[in-house]
């Protein structure tokens, strides 16, 4: 009987951190998907409230893979440092920060071909041709805003040297911004999904290093970043020493 309680109450729990991961996607602006307005309002503060107390453990068993994952992860930056520049952190977050707002602002003008220098040529086609030019046949606008950014966290590494100079190396990033993101009619001005306000919204930013440049090649849902906590960084050979030529 106890048996069967417990297996009761763990697909419980189960449904309801699927709802508080689904239910509220936290993809604003680039990527596609409006960050939902649902935990926005009173009685969705409260519901909030209280799945996260239900949720507690797999909350904190999250925090602590990304924490440790963000923790390897700059480890391994700081020992490739050594080999290429294009890994040290300072330069390679500034980078970040840069193609985060540079690519917002392309997509705020409804070009995505102006953040080409900041984005893998596949990626920002897609962008336009999947969101923008799909959303402007149907008299639909994005309003999306960016304040500032609030944390950038490392989550995985993967190192490449294809055709030399560590080009197609990988790194995923969450990060963390006070973004305003809503979709609405370009006529009237009617709001079909989101709302107007400023609020916290997590994203998980993929980057590649092409042509010398780290350049941004997919942006995820929040609840992707466990997923890139959870895997093991890709390193060169000699690892220990990171003697590698260029």
């Amino acid at each position: 009987m106890m048996n069967k309680l417990f297996q009761v109450l763990l697909i419980g729990m189960w449904v309801l951190f699927t709802l508080l991961i689904f239910i509220e996607p936290a993809l604003a602006g680039p990527g596609g998907k409006i960050a939902s307005a649902m935990f926005r309002s009173f009685w969705g503060k409260v519901l909030l409230a209280v799945l996260t107390v239900i949720l507690l453990p797999f909350i904190f068993y999250a925090g602590i893979k990304e924490y440790l994952a963000e923790r390897r992860t700059l480890k391994d930056l700081h020992g490739l440092a050594k080999i290429s520049g294009h890994f040290d952190w300072a330069y390679l977050r500034d980078r970040i920060v840069e193609c985060f707002y540079q690519v917002h602002d392309a997509w705020r003008r409804e070009d995505m071909s102006e953040a080409s220098e900041w984005m893998t040529d596949w990626y920002w086609r897609n962008q336009q041709i999947v969101f923008l030019d799909q959303w402007a046949r149907e008299g639909l606008v994005n309003h999306c805003q960016v304040k500032n950014i609030i944390a950038i966290k490392p989550l995985f590494l993967a190192y490449r040297n294809k055709s030399g100079e560590h080009d197609e190396s990988r790194i995923a990033v969450s990060v963390t911004a006070e973004m305003e993101d809503y979709l609405a009619r370009r006529d009237t001005g009617e709001i079909t999904e989101g709302q107007k306000g400023f609020a916290e919204v997590e994203t998980v930013w993929s980057f590649v290093l092409k042509n010398d440049k780290w350049r941004v090649v997919n942006i995820e849902e929040s609840n992707m970043s466990l997923s890139y906590a959870k895997l093991a960084n890709e390193l060169p050979a000699h690892t220990n020493s990171y003697e590698l030529k260029r």
